[in-house]
């Protein structure tokens, strides 16, 4: 059996042999006939598959020991993420509220304007940029933090004495960031009802009443489960590929940090990914989202 990738990291000796537990790298004679442009997609999908596998076996078959590592992960995640997510939402929810608000005032339907903004908000505008936040910030300390222990070769310590890296790192992080995800999408889409209201009373003078009452006729509970399940997807997917990056990261510290840049990058483009299929599914499936009520 051979191997693709890079070599080892390290100077010692001990990592010649990568212990396949946590990096699926392991291929068969043929592939090395396999054109690397068309192999490299295959060998990455086929590693986020098992890896994905693996930390939903683990999470789902043996769901105790893991909690309080994945408590103080969604602790650390508070704390770096709800400034950036609270002023990006504020920022562009208030921008974007003006612009819409103006385009409503001028064809007449000022008063309409919250059903409107309230679909698109929660829909699209606050689990993108939810995601994004997300990806950018918690995502990439997943990946630098994984990838840092791949180069200091404690992931191999861990499987010397006998420990599964998955179980003890990874696991706890999804967890986690999966449940995190939807959690500040709910406050994210609280934050953007409250700037569109301020856009619309203070800019265009609508009455609160107007806005509030069309908010609440499409506030129905298919659209607000389809948000969440939709963040809990991203949530997962995003921790699935900055932890995958982080754990098969070589190169030293410039390996590091070129492995973080694809995994933001790669995470940014799931998020449309599974925005787009999702609302189409769920369009699909529920025709009367259609409808603005």
């Amino acid at each position: 059996m051979s191997e693709r990738g890079d070599a080892p990291s390290g100077t010692g000796g001990a990592s010649a042999v990568r212990p396949a537990g946590y990096l699926p790298r392991t291929q068969s004679r043929w592939a090395g006939f396999v054109p690397t442009p068309v192999f490299a997609p295959l060998e990455l999908a086929g590693g986020l598959a098992q890896l994905g596998g693996r930390v939903l076996a683990s999470a789902v078959l043996h769901p105790v020991g893991y909690w309080r590592a994945a408590r103080d992960e969604m602790y650390g995640v508070l704390k770096v993420s709800w400034f950036p997510i609270v002023s990006a939402v504020f920022t562009f929810g208030l921008m974007t509220g003006i612009v819409a608000e103006n385009f409503s005032v001028q064809v007449g339907a000022g008063n309409r304007y919250g059903q409107y903004f309230f679909i698109v908000n929660i829909r699209e505008f606050t689990p993108w940029i939810n995601s994004m936040v997300v990806a950018g910030v918690v995502g990439a300390t997943i990946c630098s933090e994984l990838g840092s222990r791949k180069i200091r070769e404690e992931l191999d310590a861990l499987e010397v004495l006998g420990t599964d890296p998955v179980r003890e790192l990874v696991v706890p992080r999804m967890v986690s960031i999966t449940i995190l995800t939807p959690l500040l999408m709910i406050v994210s889409v609280m934050i953007g009802v409250v700037c569109a209201l301020v856009s619309s009373v203070g800019y265009a003078h609508v009455p609160a009443n107007d806005y509030l009452g069309s908010v609440y006729s499409n506030l129905t509970v298919t659209e607000i489960v389809a948000a969440l399940v939709k963040s809990t997807l991203i949530g997962y997917a995003i921790g699935l590929v900055c932890s995958y990056m982080g754990l098969n990261a070589s190169g030293g510290s410039a390996g590091v940090g070129r492995a973080v840049n694809r995994a933001v990058v790669m995470s940014f483009v799931m998020v449309f990914i599974i925005d787009g299929l999702f609302n189409l599914t769920m369009l699909g499936l529920f025709p009367e989202l259609q409808t603005i009520r």
